[in-house]
């Protein structure tokens, strides 16, 4: 039986726990991403890479919104992976106003490098759990999202 006493440290042990999870999870991202190939690229960098993702060109309002910044805030972090040969950019044959973002063959292997650091990650949490504990992860960890979601309304 859990007494309150073994509530509370619970509570202690996963509020340390989710500190440092957070603060390990960018360091080691960021330290992840840094190759050779890929100098100079930041966590930012690669979470636009991510957002543009694979597959026909997106234009940047879209890009924006599933980022949750302003498209002045991406059209700066796009200007810069242009630069850095990672997204190309055109404007659109149909709506000469919309700007079209693509990944490069750059683009595409750091997007795919960082995938492969993603799904390392996810094997590193469930590889030892059954099931049920994946079920009850799932539902703690969604909980969690939805609390940062509510809180950056």
């Amino acid at each position: 039986m859990i007494t309150e006493s073994d509530t509370v440290e619970i509570r202690q042990t996963l509020n340390e726990i989710l500190v440092k999870l957070f603060r390990n999870i960018n360091d080691i991202e960021e330290r992840a991403i840094q190759t050779e190939e890929y100098k100079g690229v930041t966590t930012n960098d690669m979470h636009v890479v991510e957002a543009i993702g694979l597959g026909s060109p997106k234009n940047m309002t879209a890009v924006a919104k599933s980022l949750g910044v302003t498209t002045g805030t991406l059209t700066i972090a796009v200007n810069s992976l242009v630069k850095k040969g990672f997204v190309d950019r055109v404007r659109s044959e149909e709506d000469r106003r919309v700007v079209l973002v693509s990944l490069s063959a750059k683009g595409i292997r750091a997007y795919e490098h960082h995938q492969r650091f993603h799904e390392e990650m996810i094997e590193a949490v469930v590889g030892q759990l059954t099931e049920e504990e994946k079920v009850v992860l799932e539902k703690a960890l969604r909980n969690l999202n939805n609390f940062f979601m509510d809180k950056n309304k």
